[in-house]
């Protein structure tokens, strides 16, 4: 029988989503270099970026671990996307993007994250974030209201760890001072979240937002309005 005593969630695509959208802000800030691409412009330059991420990440994703490199790699992806669309100094636009990337107002929280966390507050459970990112995470959570409901902000950059390293989830269980067997982390990307939270001995479950999993091994939950039920009933 489990008794969970504290959850802890992955940041992107979990709890935080860029605002209004990602093409929507690269437009804002090209919009005031002179630049206006129709937005199906904008995507099929984020698609190009999306696509050197992903093969950046499995070939070596220790870059989340340092910041200077986070950073480097959050400019080039925005690089890449302003070079497809035709931008001159491609370069200089992707770090203005970096930067715009870096402010509140930027970012929102998923319609399920705050009723989700407040049910989980209210019945005494500790929470924090636990996720691969740069070091302004933690602005951005106490911009988006976050702070109050959590223990701790941990970013990879910040640790000089990355997920799926055991390490870093046993920092974040050092932090609440619980057991692994009674943590619980959430996050939507099996590699970094569910194998992570496994190799330290905490109860993983996915998020799948866009209903793409078939047959996992571990929890799926399409809406974090499930979770309260699975974390506090877990006992029963």
């Amino acid at each position: 029988m489990r008794i969970f005593k504290t959850v802890f969630f992955d940041a992107g695509r979990t709890l935080l989503l860029p605002n209004p959208s990602v093409e929507s802000v690269c437009a804002d800030v090209l919009a005031g270099q002179g630049y206006f691409p129709a937005l199906a412009e904008v995507r099929r330059g984020l698609e190009r970026s999306e696509r050197y991420y992903e093969a950046r990440y499995w070939e070596d994703d220790t870059f989340w671990a340092s910041e200077r490199e986070a950073s480097a790699m959050w400019s080039s992806m925005y690089a890449i996307a302003m070079e497809e669309i035709g931008v001159e100094d491609s370069e200089a636009m992707g770090r203005l993007l970096y930067d715009e990337f870096g402010k509140g107002e930027r970012w929102s929280l998923y319609p399920d994250v705050m009723p989700a966390i407040e049910s989980l507050h209210e019945a005494g459970i500790l929470m924090g974030i636990v996720s691969n990112w740069d070091v302004r995470l933690p602005g951005l959570c106490h911009h988006l209201g976050l702070s109050r409901y959590l223990e701790f902000v941990i970013s990879s950059a910040n640790l000089g760890r990355i997920k799926p390293q055991h390490s870093l989830f046993e920092s974040a269980l050092e932090r609440v001072g619980v057991e692994a067997g009674e943590a619980v982390h959430v996050g939507d990307h099996y590699y970094a979240d569910v194998l992570g939270a496994r190799s330290a001995g905490i109860y993983p479950i996915l998020l799948d937002r866009q209903r793409l999993v078939t047959n996992p091994d571990c929890r799926v939950i399409e809406t974090l309005s499930e979770l309260p039920e699975i974390v506090l009933n877990a006992g029963s």
